[in-house]
């Protein structure tokens, strides 16, 4: 890390309290050594009489870590390098005003009100995945492609996207989950400048910026393995069939300095990001095996401390999920439900119907869970064959396949819980999970069928992001009816206000199907269809599709 010292020119730090000597090397000395002093409090600091203007530097150290030779020298990249050349690995410095910048980016949009936490829709996608190069398969997406789309998101109506991680990661393409340098973002997708432009112009559509972060593990490439690799990591993982790199160890206590290296490196970065970047949450990846609530604890009051005034959604990635991860009593809002996923995936693939099963999935409460934002749900993620491709490997195929796809996505957009949709389910992607190029076929939406869907994705994320029965944790299941398998539910709000899910879950159309204690009188606007129905004297009759499902509010 680097900065000002007061008249001496520009400082740059490392923090390396173990080590014997280290020193600094860069353009602006021909590559030359410069060596380094260590002072009390661990770091090695230099200061250089440097004008405004972009500069490349690394640092050598002496390694304290186990695998190398004793007090070996290594070049490595500073650790808090907030930009790489992705060829050299040098860590990039931009001085203005005798002052360091990442960029010169100026935010647009930082008075627009953006949806809060329960008011989400959520798209996860993969920047380099999701758009950009469609004519080549093997060219990765870019930042100015997810600009290119964001009015396609605005008309599909979601209201938040979920990165996957966007921290430098090694190769040329990977899902980005072995990450490298914690404050420099990926180069292959665009610089520092076009991830703001990206953020900035999503802000000002409503749309919230949600960050995928690895928090458990890093590279083998990351710089801090090579300073004192035990210093910030376990000497060996916890579980070595769940192993993906170096773990940081969040119990190793410095006392000189009354600190855990691993814990203020971590916080470090995840301020940082929401600072100079202006991300509105963080999904903490393989939190289950970070193992860690007190850990979890303090990434989130730090991210809610530097995002301030603005919503912060926190989701942990903890399967199989469990209330006790969540608020109030766990340290984050929201945790990934493969609950929700596997009970009506096993019923859309044909498994028999299992009422309870599915009264679970959509509502979380029954489980334990406490509010509305505890859990998201999904009926895939990357993690996750798509659904057309699960479907169809069960042979579920033609008109039948697209049936079961609404129905899904009609349960997604009714039950407690944020939703979530996996990049191109709502136009029934098929393309089988892969950590390689794996682009979303955009030529899809050019078939009747793929479009009809997308346009029933496009209904129900209306309701949901508006409908204000849709923002609170209130549900009542009223009606069900094994034998003919319909299943009847309320969401309603604070103030009385409800809308109902009619579902039929059974492979036969029922007709003049009468529903007792239906929780709505009078004249009735069904949000799928856009057709209109009366109900009246605690009563609604109507025929019910078979593997189909129906939305009312009050018209």
């Amino acid at each position: 890390m680097s900065e000002m010292a007061n008249g001496a020119g520009y400082e740059f730090r490392l923090f390396a309290p173990n080590n014997r000597a280290a020193s600094l090397i860069g353009d602006f000395s021909d590559w030359n050594e410069i060596a380094m002093e260590k002072d009390g409090d661990g770091y090695f600091r230099v200061s250089r009489d440097l004008p405004d203007g972009t500069y490349q530097y690394r640092f050598r150290i002496r390694s304290k870590s186990w695998f190398n030779a004793d007090d070996e020298w290594k070049t490595i990249t500073d650790p808090y390098a907030t930009d790489i050349d992705p060829e050299t690995q040098n860590a990039i410095l931009k001085l203005r005003n005798g002052r360091k910048i990442v960029d010169e980016y100026v935010w647009r949009s930082d008075d627009v009100p953006l949806p809060e936490n329960n008011a989400i829709v959520v798209y996860e996608m993969h920047v380099g995945d999701f758009s950009g190069g469609e004519e080549e398969g093997f060219t990765r997406g870019k930042y100015t492609d997810v600009i290119d789309k964001l009015d396609y998101l605005v008309d599909l109506g979601v209201n938040a996207i979920e990165l996957m991680p966007l921290k430098s990661n090694p190769g040329d393409f990977n899902w980005g989950y072995s990450p490298i340098h914690y404050f420099a973002p990926e180069a292959s997708f665009g610089t520092t400048a076009e991830l703001k432009q990206m953020i900035d112009e999503c802000h000002a559509l409503g749309i919230r910026v949600i960050v995928d972060g690895v928090y458990n593990h890093a590279s083998t490439a990351n710089p801090l393995t090579q300073i004192d690799h035990d210093y910030w990591f376990l000497h060996e993982g916890k579980d070595p069939e769940q192993n993906w790199g170096p773990e940081f160890d969040y119990d190793r206590i410095d006392d000189r300095f009354g600190m855990n290296p691993a814990t203020r490196f971590v916080t470090d970065s995840v301020r940082f990001w929401i600072y100079e970047y202006r991300i509105d949450g963080i999904r903490f990846d393989a939190a289950k095996q970070i193992d860690h609530p007190i850990l979890l604890g303090t990434l989130v009051a730090n991210a809610r401390e530097a995002a301030y005034m603005k919503p912060f959604f926190t989701v942990a990635e903890f399967i199989p999920p469990t209330p006790e991860i969540t608020e109030p009593d766990g340290p984050v809002e929201s945790c990934w439900n493969d609950s929700f996923m596997y009970g009506v995936m096993e019923y859309l693939e044909g498994e028999p119907l299992n009422l309870e099963k599915i009264k679970d999935a959509i509502d979380p409460t029954r489980r334990g869970f406490a509010n509305l934002t505890s859990v998201t749900n999904y009926l895939a993620n990357h993690d996750q064959n798509r659904l057309f491709r699960k479907l169809g490997e069960a042979g579920i195929l033609d008109e039948e396949l697209y049936k079961r796809a609404k129905l899904g996505a009609l349960i997604l957009m009714t039950s407690v819980g944020v939703p979530m949709i996996w990049m191109g389910e709502e136009f029934g992607e098929y393309v089988p999970m892969s950590e390689q190029s794996n682009k979303i076929d955009w030529t899809l939406l050019q078939n009747d069928t793929n479009s009809e869907l997308h346009k029933y994705y496009r209904r129900l994320i209306d309701f949901r992001t508006t409908d204000p029965t849709m923002r609170t944790a209130n549900l009542d299941f009223f009606h069900e009816d094994a034998d003919s398998g319909v299943l009847c539910f309320r969401r309603y709000d604070d103030e009385g206000d409800s809308a109902v899910v009619v579902i039929n879950l059974s492979d036969e159309t029922v007709e003049n199907y009468e529903i007792p204690d239906f929780p709505v009188d009078g004249d009735l606007y069904e949000i799928t269809t856009r057709s209109e129905y009366t109900a009246s004297d605690g009563k609604l009759t109507l025929d019910l599709e078979r593997r189909t499902g129906l939305v009312f509010t009050r018209k």
